[in-house]
């Protein structure tokens, strides 16, 4: 999977097994018993949640989302989803909100300034800063994914182990 050239920030992937999904989910089920000190497999009915922990566990760690949808009596389809951590995708998404909110505070205060032919140069400067923190969350975000770049192929790896199992 080339993640350099996707345009979104959550990367995902859809496969096709010729694996019934109750005995897929049991797969996973069973490789969640066997204790391993870098990985961590959570399930909950057709959904399954792949973790790094321990040493390997940064800030910028990956997590793989799978769910198995059935297609037919024994074949299932898998959306596979890989996301950034928990805790720092929820701060990421706390900085849109009050950087939008800002934005739209500070839209709402020119525009009135700009009405009642006050000076609105201030309110044009905090509109400008809002939009180039918009884009530094972008960048930053995609350099977080390109250093988890190599946990997704590793994530990617035992979620591929796991099926051949």
């Amino acid at each position: 999977m080339n993640t350099n050239n996707e345009m979104r920030l959550r990367l995902r992937f859809y496969k096709d097994v010729l694996i019934n999904p109750s005995v897929l989910i049991q797969k996973f089920n069973t490789f969640k018993i066997a204790p391993s000190e870098d990985y961590t497999i959570k399930t909950r009915g057709t959904h399954v949640w792949i973790f790094i922990q321990g040493s390997k566990k940064t800030y910028y760690s990956p997590h793989l989302h799978l769910e198995f949808e059935s297609k037919g009596e024994n074949e299932t389809h898998i959306r596979g989803l890989f996301g950034p951590d928990p805790t720092l995708w929820t701060f990421f998404m706390f900085l849109h909100f009050i950087i939008a909110g800002v934005f739209l505070i500070f839209s709402g205060i020119a525009y009135s300034n700009s009405v009642l032919k006050k000076s609105y140069t201030f309110d044009l400067v905090v509109l400008a800063l809002m939009v180039i923190s918009w884009f530094l969350l972008y960048f930053i975000a995609k350099q977080i994914r390109s250093n988890g770049n190599d946990q997704t192929h590793e994530l990617e790896k035992v979620f591929l182990e796991i099926l051949e199992s």
